[in-house]
């Protein structure tokens, strides 16, 4: 992920969005249902239907960044309203788009039982 600066804010649109979208759309849903200016410099994330991707775009001063990232396995934490947005922190950000669902932990190994 690139370093966002100090202090951005982050929102996650809530609800499910088109995944065909691009730039256009995605700012043009930034300003008609979450009623906010996409040029303001918020960092501001998407998820689709499957839940297995996430979108998310941010002004950067000179253009309008386009950021995806689709698991492998696996789905986004995402909330459970059907419309507004959510705003997170930068640690929040983090996790989300690691793939961390605290809820269905995965070990990558096991530990040895002495028999």
């Amino acid at each position: 992920m690139i370093a966002l600066p100090a202090g951005t804010r982050v929102y996650l649109a809530c609800g499910r969005t088109d995944m065909r979208r691009g730039f256009d759309g995605l700012a043009a849903q930034v300003q008609i249902v979450l009623a906010r200016d996409p040029h303001d410099g918020a960092l501001f994330v998407f998820r689709g239907k499957r839940g297995d991707l996430v979108k998310a775009i941010w002004w950067d001063g000179q253009g309008m960044c386009l950021f995806a990232k689709r698991l492998e396995r696996g789905r986004f934490v995402w909330p459970v309203a059907k419309d507004g947005s959510v705003r997170l922190s930068a640690a929040e950000l983090s996790m989300l788009l690691e793939g961390i669902d605290w809820r269905n932990v995965e070990r990558s190994w096991r530990p040895e039982v002495a028999a």
